[in-house]
């Protein structure tokens, strides 16, 4: 598995241990994912919608004829939270951060 996501979001996946692709644009983030998809090492791709909404249309012509990676779009932080004050993200966060390791750590 790999996750195709923005810089701000990268070290959250990179935590729970999964390969990470980081994108900054929507350009960026599609010649990301077609070469990921080219690697043949991946089974499933989660991307970011904030990058990429239609990841398969986005890369239609390097997924013609593979039936792997299965891609996998996951809502933003961003989406997820509206027009959450910054407060409020990062208290979601070190809320689940602590409950998950069971520490709490300094964002």
């Amino acid at each position: 598995m790999a996750v195709l996501t923005d810089p701000e979001t990268a070290t959250g996946f990179r935590m729970a241990g999964l390969e990470v692709a980081v994108a900054s644009t929507a350009e960026e983030a599609t010649q990301v994912l077609t070469g990921l998809i080219e690697q043949d090492a991946y089974a499933l791709v989660a991307v970011n919608e904030a990058l990429l909404p239609d990841p398969h249309k986005a890369v239609a012509r390097a997924m013609r004829g593979r039936d792997l990676p299965v891609l996998l779009p996951f809502p933003s932080l961003r989406f997820a939270f509206g027009e959450a004050e910054g407060d409020e993200v990062e208290a979601y966060m070190r809320r689940l951060v602590r409950e998950t390791i069971g520490y709490e750590i300094k964002l």
